[in-house]
């Protein structure tokens, strides 16, 4: 296979990634705002904790770690949103 149609796949593969990042954003959102009704802390560090340890076991053997890695971004990224979500909140 030539490179520019891997290059294709990894393009359209980064579309459903972005649009499924979004969706769990959207729905970060509602975890932010129930949250924040209940007075509840933006980390929950067990929650974290498993749920990286289950995406590892999603994962294939020599794949684990690195997908951890991406996990853990993906979950600070999270954070930030319902942080920022949850400041801008209370001005309202």
């Amino acid at each position: 296979m030539e490179l520019s149609q891997l290059r294709e796949q990894i393009d359209s593969l980064d579309r459903q990634i972005v649009a499924l990042l979004e969706q769990r954003l959207d729905v970060a959102e509602g975890i932010a705002r129930y949250k924040l009704e209940h007075g509840l802390p933006v980390l929950d560090e067990g929650r974290e904790a498993e749920k990286l340890a289950a995406i590892q076991a999603l994962c294939r053997p020599e794949t684990g770690d690195a997908l951890r890695d991406v996990y853990v971004h993906i979950l600070a990224a999270s954070r930030d949103w319902q942080t920022r979500l949850m400041e801008g909140s209370h001005g309202e």
